[in-house]
């Protein structure tokens, strides 16, 4: 009658075999919903905003994924509010991630990329003490050959008092404001990416499930893993010579080119592989390409939460920390210079 429990009398005790790592890992692996609950620390509302963020990122994935069968590739025939081509799944990703945070009944203020102004919400019985921009379809530009796309977000709680209306100097702040910022990518598989200014944490969608796993913390090679470098060397005519010599020695020390033209793609191999990725200020650009609000702050704060390092370069007469800009509008924009500390200060050695 003694011995161990394990299969009832009459079932044979099943073998070890190659599949339980993939099991178990479906089964005991922590979810986003999970480390949303014991990140928010009993701030309710800031658990309803991220499950509302994470809703979006699977909804927006589903629109991606049959997009070619729904015939949805293509032009809008519009622009948005930074004057970029729009296509169709950027309007219905902006539709989205839209609806998603205002039903969640806890923002107050919302700016997209897609959205020339902000999104205030009027009624205070429907809104809550927080700002979220975001880049409802990064790299929109490349979804119609199927390459890595994603969204981008940053998460700031409003000052202005809350019984009256927010206004867009609750979110016209620095980067050291913010208080949650993350990307999901849309590709082979779909990873969201996130940090709650603790650790940077990376979570992968079970399709199946319909949930997302916890993948594993995302910690950047302190010694600058692989000699990678990311950039559009089609603007290298009207780049400043720091950045020129730069990527002159990169080549030089036999450095990889990579360069998808997705931020959200570029970043995260950056980030997981090593290297740096490059979007500086030019000739014809000044003040780069990228938007401070919802690209280059949330991917800075990441970048910086994983042990990299995030400067502006040259931008507006000095070498900046991203994180510390002062945006002027909500689509205000920053040259971009982030990754390993290796080859970022690599370069702020150039500027000296």
């Amino acid at each position: 009658m003694g011995g161990s429990a394990s299969a009832p009398e009459g079932v044979p005790v099943r073998a070890p075999n190659e599949f339980d790592p993939y099991l178990n890992n479906r089964t005991t692996a922590i979810t986003l919903t999970q480390y949303i609950i014991k990140s928010t620390k009993g701030d309710k509302q800031l658990a309803m905003l991220m499950n509302a963020i994470q809703h979006a990122c699977k909804v927006t994935a589903n629109s991606i994924e049959k997009a070619g069968p729904a015939g949805l590739y293509g032009l809008a025939g519009t622009e948005n509010a930074t004057g970029d081509d729009v296509k169709k799944l950027d309007i219905i990703a902006d539709d989205v991630w839209c609806e998603c945070l205002t039903r969640s009944g806890v923002c107050s203020l919302l700016v997209s990329e897609e959205q020339e102004s902000a999104i205030i919400l009027e009624d205070d019985t429907t809104r809550g003490p927080f700002c979220v921009a975001f880049d409802p379809l990064d790299g929109s530009s490349n979804i119609d050959c199927n390459v890595s796309v994603g969204s981008i977000f940053s998460v700031y709680r409003r000052q202005s008092p809350s019984d009256t209306a927010a206004t867009e100097a609750d979110i016209l702040r620095p980067g050291t404001d913010i208080i949650v910022a993350g990307y999901c990518m849309y590709g082979a598989a779909c990873e969201l990416v996130i940090t709650f200014g603790s650790g940077v944490q990376r979570f992968a969608l079970d399709p199946a499930l319909g949930e997302f796993l916890f993948v594993s913390n995302v910690v950047m090679d302190p010694t600058g893993g692989k000699k990678i470098f990311s950039c559009n060397e089609g603007n290298s005519l009207q780049w400043d010579k720091p950045i020129l010599d730069f990527v002159e020695q990169c080549k030089d020390n036999s450095y990889a080119a990579r360069y998808v033209g997705s931020m959200v793609s570029d970043v995260h191999r950056t980030l997981l592989y090593g290297g740096i990725f490059l979007y500086p200020a030019d000739k014809k650009s000044v003040k780069g390409k990228l938007r401070v609000l919802y690209e280059g702050f949330p991917m800075a704060m990441i970048t910086e939460q994983a042990g990299g390092v995030a400067s502006t370069g040259m931008y507006e007469g000095s070498v900046q920390r991203v994180m510390e800009v002062m945006p002027k509008h909500i689509h205000d924009r920053c040259p971009i210079i982030m990754g390993g500390p290796r080859d970022v200060n690599a370069v702020l050695k150039l500027y000296q």
